[in-house]
Parts: structure tokens; sequence; C-alpha cells
């Protein structure tokens, strides 16, 4: 069972991939969407097969106050894209402050300015699929 991970943006979706029992959640890539979604989608398509995802987990924009704005319709479509790629469930998690999150990672960290462009939608997907695979650890517990 591998989840995958997905921030989704106009310019760039972050990529994370579960380790094969579901219990942690890695960086994998960024792929520039900016240019071709079309490509992007595509690429999505090649890990999705290649570690044979059975979820797919991705960042839900939903504004501060619980309303949706026009990010939401966008990833809405972009929902609609993926679908067609495979058998396997897509769960929406609410992503509200992860890319200020992702920020402070790095902050802390000490990355450069400069290096965090490359990497803050991959570690924002990170920080959205480990927020899943921990969710659905302590149901498991329960």
């Amino acid at each position: 069972m591998r989840i995958l991970g997905i921030d989704y943006g106009d310019s760039r979706i972050g990529v994370a991939i579960s380790d094969p029992m579901g219990w942690t959640a890695q960086g994998l890539e960024m792929i520039k969407s900016k240019d071709s979604l079309k490509k992007a989608v595509l690429r999505l398509s090649e890990i999705i097969n290649e570690y044979s995802v059975t979820d797919i987990v991705i960042g839900y924009p939903i504004n501060m106050n619980g309303t949706k704005g026009p990010r939401t319709e966008r990833t809405e479509e972009f929902i609609k894209k993926i679908s067609d790629l495979g058998q396997f469930n897509i769960i929406k998690w609410d992503e509200r402050l992860t890319t200020v999150s992702a920020h402070r990672t790095m902050n802390e960290l000490g990355i450069k300015a400069s290096k965090k462009k490359g990497i803050v939608d991959t570690m924002s997907a990170v920080l959205i699929l480990q927020g899943y695979l921990d969710r659905i650890a302590g149901n498991k517990k329960s």
C-alpha cells in the first residue's frame, strides 16, 4: 500500500509518497505545472504506476473562514483530471497553513531563501500526507 500526497499549485505540484507500511511520508519531487498541466498529469501517472499507489491525498485549499475560493475550484478541476489515471481513492485534505508550516520548517533547518522555492511544494506535500497518515494511524488505535 503506497499513498501519494499532492500539494497542487498553478505553477508547481509538490509530490510525496508514503513508505510501504503507510507510516511515514517522504518528499518525492516537484513537478512544474505552469507550462504544461498535461505533462504534469502524465508524470503523476508514471509515479502512480511506479509505486502502485492505492490512495491519493491532495491538499484542499479552504479559506481560513472555512469558505471555498477560486483555488478550490482549480483544485477540483485538477482532481477530475487525475481521477482518470487509475483505480485509487482521492482524499481531500485541509491544507490550511501547510505552506506556512513548510516555510517555518525550512527556516528552522537553515535553508536559504533562494532554495526554498524549489522545495516548499514538496515539503508541503510531505506535511499534507503525514497529517493524513497520522490521522489514519490514530483511527486504527481506537
